[in-house]
């Protein structure tokens, strides 16, 4: 109290105080900040190591010693590793800064798979097979979709969309998916990805925007992220020490605690998951196509032979003899086999069975006058010469 009323007299002031003197002015006055020490040694550089540090295999202990090298050939005091990984601490702290984003009811869904897979049991061989909970999460409600996989490969991936999209029973405007090379084949900058061939077909049968989040930005996708630690706790923890003999009684035992999950309500809103999303975003989704998305395998570069026909699992289909000799795609469903000669369809055929082999499906119009001798069996010539 003394030192205050000292420094009061010592600067003029009296009770009441002019106008200009505010509580900033004042905590100068009284309370000003001793002179900071000033180091003498080499401070590192915080934008160069956190973008070294994005590269796979760049460490902080490498940074470090390569800081070294540097402050040895500059003749200048280097600081201890404790005090470079504070430094480069305080810089991480300001880039975590964030902002809410308000959404929108149906506008985005995210999509990601589960850390941690579990396991089921042959109950003949005791093999242990892994299981992989593909998770999608609207991203207004919060309303979450699980379901279990034998792999993360292609097929399952575009499966688990489909499954995903008839569980919500419409589709949301954007889907955002992690930057896995199920749905990423290069990602050279986040404005222009190159998104997987079958992905982007999928995309489009839906009417939906891809938007992949960003590599390393977790922060991109949000409620996914979120979700995935909560279905860890929910599912995976709680069906830790169950044993299951077949991916049905896994699909079940997840089902059930998917619809508790769903129905729990919200600790910082009303209602629940479920709840929101039948009230408010469930009737604002684009309704499904038709038919649901059919699982497609692309096939590069394959050259027309001279016989006008392209080869498919030891089978043979014709091609517009147009095309003899150049390069096409295949894109083969279940139960289609698409021709494509620079993005642009050629030609259809009904795909024959893996059993089959040797087989040719031809079409008249696709092969040139000067060849269609194939029609003219023994049985034709004999029937024309009577």
């Amino acid at each position: 109290v003394n030192k205050v009323i000292r420094l009061a007299q010592e600067n003029n002031l009296a009770w009441p105080l002019p106008e200009t003197k505010t509580d900033d002015v004042l905590a100068q006055m009284f309370f000003s900040p001793t002179t900071k020490f000033q180091s003498t040694k080499r401070m590192p550089n915080v934008e160069h190591i956190h973008k070294e540090l994005l590269r796979n295999g760049v460490s902080k202990k490498l940074l470090w010693t390569e800081y070294l090298e540097e402050c040895r050939l500059c003749n200048a005091s280097p600081l201890m590793y404790s005090q470079f990984c504070y430094y480069i601490q305080q810089d991480e702290q300001k880039r975590r800064a964030s902002m809410h984003i308000s959404r929108k009811p149906a506008e985005q869904v995210e999509v990601d798979w589960a850390g941690d897979p579990s396991k089921i049991i042959d109950p003949d061989t005791g093999e242990l097979t892994k299981a992989y909970l593909f998770v999608g999460v609207m991203t207004y409600s919060q309303y979450a979709f699980v379901m279990a996989f034998v792999n993360e490969k292609q097929r399952a991936w575009i499966r688990a969309h489909i499954c995903m999209y008839e569980f919500f029973g419409g589709v949301a405007r954007i889907l955002v998916p992690d930057n896995c090379k199920t749905a990423v084949v290069h990602n050279k900058d986040w404005y222009t990805p190159q998104l997987n061939i079958t992905y982007h077909e999928l995309a489009e049968h839906y009417g939906t925007a891809i938007i992949p989040a960003r590599v390393r930005a977790p922060k991109d996708k949000p409620n996914v992220e979120g979700t995935v630690g909560k279905i860890a706790t929910v599912i995976i923890a709680s069906l830790r020490n169950r044993e299951f003999n077949s991916f049905e009684e896994l699909y079940k035992a997840v089902r059930e605690r998917l619809e508790v999950f769903n129905s729990t309500p919200f600790q910082k809103r009303d209602g629940s998951r479920k709840e929101v999303f039948e009230e408010v975003e469930k009737k604002t989704l684009r309704p499904l196509p038709e038919f649901p998305f059919e699982v497609c395998h692309w096939f590069y570069s394959r050259k027309v032979q001279l016989n006008c026909h392209i080869a498919y699992k030891k089978n043979w289909y014709s091609v517009p003899y147009e095309y003899v000799g150049k390069m096409v795609d295949i894109k083969v469903t279940e139960t289609t086999l698409t021709t494509y000669y620079q993005n642009k369809r050629i030609n259809v055929h009904k795909v024959f069975p893996d059993y089959v082999k040797n087989r040719y499906s031809t079409y008249d119009h696709d092969m040139p006058e000067s060849v269609k001798v194939a029609e003219w069996d023994d049985e034709r010539i004999k029937k024309w010469a009577s």
